[in-house]
């Protein structure tokens, strides 16, 4: 049998006396394991698509426009990118990274903004999320080493400039890049788009929705800025998940592989090759 409760607690009194706690200096019992209160941080500002309203951001939203629209060719828009002063993490990154792969190619490819390695060899998907990517896209026959554009690639992003600590560009820089991208798209004019991450798929379709509800169809894909497209048609748009994604979540490689046989299908049914 076990102690009864009220031995235990004269135990614990008589305890407490020998020690020399003879007195109780509250009225209540006092948890001393809790942890103490500590002052609350004031609420930070959400950061939302209200953030591009602000006065400096759209002043620099206007200014891209006006440069991108002026663009006639990828090196005009690339020095008119490398001219523009209205994103801060210019000053930040070590270089533009604006590009790579063949411009003449079918399929253009667009995800989020460089990273590391990147930003050190001036070239979007470089490092290990990128050569997941490049093995993806190979196992479809897309290459952007790729010589004919039947089976080339090229690649960009929404910023060509890397963001402070790989961090994800938040909605007013998203905003403001968006002129560049979308008259780097119709200046390339491709055939199909690839959208590579929730941030890309959702600024350049002007959707809402996360990559898992974009993902597994084809969207039409036209620029959201005025006298950017040129006249350009809508273009056939696949959505999927960013490799850098799949390298913490590998279970999601079905969904890609399901995505990419997709775009194989639609390619092969178009009679783009």
């Amino acid at each position: 049998m076990g102690t009864a409760p009220h031995i235990l607690l004269k135990a614990a009194l008589e305890w407490h006396l020998e020690a020399g706690a003879d007195e109780a200096l509250v009225d209540g019992p006092v948890d001393r394991t809790a942890a103490p209160d500590l002052p609350r941080k004031p609420d930070l500002p959400e950061i939302t698509a209200a953030s591009a309203d602000l006065p400096g951001a759209a002043a620099a939203r206007r200014e891209a426009v006006t440069r991108a629209q002026a663009c006639q060719t990828l090196e005009e828009l690339k020095q008119a990118i490398q001219d523009f002063d209205g994103l801060a993490i210019k000053k930040t990154a070590t270089q533009i990274v604006f590009a790579d792969g063949n411009p003449k190619a079918h399929v253009m490819l667009v995800g989020e903004a460089p990273g590391g390695d990147e930003d050190r060899l001036g070239r979007p998907f470089v490092g290990v999320s990128g050569q997941l990517l490049d093995r993806i896209l190979k196992c479809v026959g897309l290459d952007r080493t790729g010589e004919s554009p039947e089976n080339a690639l090229y690649i960009s992003n929404i910023l060509n400039w890397r963001p402070p600590g790989n961090r994800t560009p938040t909605p007013a820089e998203i905003e403001i890049a968006l002129p560049f991208i979308e008259r780097h798209i119709a200046l390339v004019a491709p055939k199909v788009l690839i959208f590579c991450g929730g941030v890309s798929a959702k600024a350049l379709l002007g959707r809402s929705e996360g990559i898992s509800r974009l993902r597994g169809q084809l969207h039409d894909y036209h620029p959201r800025t005025d006298g950017i497209g040129g006249g350009l048609a809508p273009i056939p748009a696949l959505a999927t998940y960013h490799p850098a994604y799949l390298l913490r979540t590998p279970a999601q490689k079905k969904a890609v592989w399901a995505d990419m046989l997709m775009l194989q299908r639609h390619i092969r049914d178009t009679a783009l090759s």
